[in-house]
């Protein structure tokens, strides 16, 4: 028995290390068919800068909360930062010493692959899957379609959470049977949570909702999904502090949280799951590239659909209860991928389009090592045909025009699946599975080729040191005025406009503070002031709205954020150096970049810093300010009353003390935080501070998460000491059965 049990070890060590090895292998194909296919679009405009800028201030003692410099994309509380998570904190870390940020992005990315197809492995182990094909399973999902060109690619939050919500559902599935205890379950489900990114977050509610439900049906008692639900509303307590800050903010930002409308945006037709098993597929819905799509988005894994012709129903009817969690899961993540379009914070559904994915992978791949049967090979060959011939017909009637390569990849799968059925029949279920996922790669590799050039590329520089030598020296504020989408697709290159210009996240590239950012939740009356948009592109009337003056306060808007220097996109604005600087600034020539830009800055000097964040006062005289970027303290007389502005954005979460006694705090232009002086103030001491909304609750629900997570093992241990009996996973199926676990001829 001793024997028999290490044999199981030693096959399931084995198998993990056969998945991980086919993630590799996979990858490396991806990058032969595109070395940056993993630093494109977010990964390189968004994610990977904020990484560099993140990990500069935790080394230098700043816990970058909040940048009062970077305006509408300043509030890092509510960005995708992953500000509470400890293995992002360490990967920010890291990046600063990292010259090579596509190296450095590919090579976090690979990490993560790795992660996820051990934790799908994990999972299908869970459900009584046999290791061969939970390790095909493991090796599938990183290289399904949406996983692969968007989540992968681009969407680097959304790939590292998939990545910790299968080990949590892995460990989860094993302590509802006992098998397991619930700090992993807590660990996973909190990194999950704290990748600061709320698509994970929901579908990891959705996810447990069913396995909460499947346990129910399966076990017959409600005690451990009860405990289950226990340590998940434990992870959801201490994760509570990454969410609160944005649902807090959410009334000045651009994502609100409340509105629900079904604008049909990357909203996926059911009937593109029949797409599920076809490389070729060009899926038809609407998203940016119109309505038949350029890239096998519903893509999943090229057995998937024609494996189900081999799987003995009639037995796996038996193991129907016990698989209801994750079948509920495929439906539910399956309706919610149709829509509707826009629910609060939740956008394009197709984004759970990885969640089908894995729960389809683990059904089948359990189903195929559990159940599945070459009895029978002519008619379940037939079967598998005729799916095939469906994945041909529903991916044809989509994309008509590439029918030729729809028939190669249909031929090509029909060709696979008759060898590892051949390979089950007369070599057993290793050789069969290792065909099985070996095919990834290759595919992976066609699928990325044929769709070069990737149409999501920005095609920013690699290497930091050469951004810095390229661009212009500009300390302090910079406001830059331009418009991305007029930058020539040839220009777009570190010796054309990326040696002049800063878009997105770039200039944390830089170590330059630069008005914005990347910033899918700007704010939204402070993006209206200047008609700043999500990637800092401006309208034509951004110049004049930055130099007129703001009605309360008289001060022009460049004024009122301190800044120093403002940069003209040439292509904007082709003319305005043709017209006088705005009184207080001049004209400063920067040679070789005067094909991309004219430059303002003030004829006195820089500003930010001088008077600390104070932008302007009325009727206030101010002492010497001390500065950070949460708080401004500074000592104010006032003897008939009056107003303090401050170069900071109104976010909500600022307070106001005078001699340690609360005071109102008000906007300007919904805007600039200002606080009202009363009359008689003689020598106080004002203290201005910003903490991120709710972040007392945070910290309460913190602590009573990790208590009930204390009282939870406590538990567990005990009922160990009791004699608690786990569910043994399901055993391997009689010797004489003829099925693709060890099939015979």
């Amino acid at each position: 028995m001793a024997d028999g049990r290490a044999d199981d070890r030693r096959d399931v060590l084995r198998w993990g290390l056969v998945c991980a090895a086919g993630v590799l292998a996979a990858y490396v194909a991806v990058l032969l068919a595109n070395s940056r296919h993993f630093y494109t679009d977010d990964t390189e405009s968004q994610y990977a800068p904020l990484w560099v800028m993140i990990g500069r201030r935790l080394r230098d003692g700043k816990f970058p909360v909040m940048v009062p410099e970077h305006w509408l994309a300043g509030n890092y509380a509510i960005e995708e930062a992953g500000l509470l998570n400890p293995p992002q904190l360490l990967i920010d870390l890291v990046a600063v010493s990292v010259d090579d940020l596509a190296l450095y992005a590919t090579a976090v990315k690979l990490l993560f692959a790795v992660i996820l197809g051990l934790g799908v492995y994990r999972v299908c182990l869970g459900y009584g899957g046999r290791p061969a094909w939970s390790a095909v399973a493991g090796v599938a999902l990183p290289f399904s379609g949406f996983l692969l060109f968007f989540d992968a690619a681009s969407w680097m939050t959304a790939f590292t959470g998939t990545a910790w919500l299968v080990h949590a559902w892995a460990s989860g599935v094993r302590y509802a049977r006992g098998r397991g205890g619930p700090i992993p379950v807590f660990v996973f489900l909190y990194f999950t949570f704290s990748v600061q990114y709320v698509f994970p977050a929901v579908e990891a509610a959705v996810l447990f909702g069913a396995v909460f439900i499947g346990e129910v049906v399966y076990q017959r008692r409600w005690a451990p999904s009860v405990r289950l639900a226990l340590v998940s509303g434990c992870a959801a307590l201490a994760g509570l502090a990454t969410y609160l800050p944005s649902l807090l903010t959410a009334d000045v930002t651009w994502r609100g949280a409340s509105e629900i409308r079904n604008d049909q945006f990357l909203a996926v037709p059911w009937s593109e799951s029949l797409n599920a098993s076809l490389p070729s597929t060009l899926p038809a819905f609407t998203s940016w590239w119109g309505y038949v799509q350029p890239l096998p988005m519903v893509y999943i894994a090229w057995f998937l659909i024609p494996a189900l012709a081999f799987v003995d129903w009639k037995r796996a009817a038996e193991a129907a209860r016990e698989l209801s969690g994750p079948a509920l899961f495929a439906v539910l993540t399956l309706l919610w991928t149709a829509g509707p379009g826009t629910m609060g914070p939740l956008r394009w559904p197709a984004r759970v389009l990885p969640m089908v994915a894995l729960a389809l992978l683990v059904l089948v791949c359990v189903l195929l090592g559990r159940f599945g049967t070459v009895a029978g090979g002519q008619r379940r060959g037939i079967a598998a045909g005729l799916l095939i011939v469906a994945l041909l017909a529903r991916s044809a009637a989509a994309a008509p025009e590439a029918v030729l390569g729809h028939l190669a990849a249909a031929t090509g799968v029909g060709v696979l699946g008759a060898a590892v059925v051949w390979l089950a029949r007369t070599r057993g279920r290793a050789a069969a599975c290792v065909l099985a996922l070996a095919a990834v790669a290759p595919i992976a590799y066609l699928q990325v080729h044929a769709a070069q050039p990737t149409p999501m590329s920005w095609h920013l520089p690699e290497k930091r040191s050469a951004m810095k030598a390229a661009f212009p020296d500009f300390p302090g504020t910079t406001l830059q005025l331009g418009d991305r989408a007029l930058i020539d697709p040839g220009e777009r290159t570190l010796d054309g406009a990326y040696g002049s210009l800063a878009f997105g996240n770039y200039a944390k590239n830089l170590e330059a503070d630069y008005v914005g950012g990347y910033t899918p939740n700007g704010h939204f009356y402070f993006g209206h002031l200047l008609c700043m948009r999500w990637d800092t592109s401006v309208c034509p009337d951004a110049y004049r709205r930055a130099f007129a003056p703001e009605p309360e306060t008289g001060r022009p808007l460049v004024d009122l954020m301190l800044v120093d220097r403002v940069v003209l996109h040439r292509a904007l604005y082709p003319g305005a150096r043709d017209q006088p600087a705005p009184p207080g600034w001049k004209w400063v020539d920067y040679p070789g970049h005067e094909k991309y830009l004219e430059v303002l800055e003030r004829e006195g000097g820089p500003v930010s810093g001088r008077t600390g964040r104070i932008a302007y006062t009325d009727g206030v005289a101010t002492g010497a300010p001390a500065e950070s970027d949460t708080t401004s303290r500074v000592r104010v007389d006032s003897p008939s009353g009056g107003r303090i502005v401050f170069a900071r954005l109104g976010w909500p979460g600022y307070r106001a003390h005078l001699d340690g006694r609360p005071i109102p705090i008000d906007v300007v232009a919904n805007s600039f935080v200002a606080v009202d002086i009363p009359p008689g103030t003689r020598a106080a001491d004002l203290e201005l501070t910003w903490r991120p909304p709710g972040w007392r609750i945070g910290i309460a629900a913190a602590v009573a998460g990790l208590l009930g997570l204390a009282l939870l093992e406590l538990l567990y241990r005990r009922g160990r000491r009791q004699g608690g009996t786990p569910i043994p996973p399901p055993a391997e199926p009689a010797a004489d059965q003829p099925d693709l676990v060890a099939a015979r001829p």
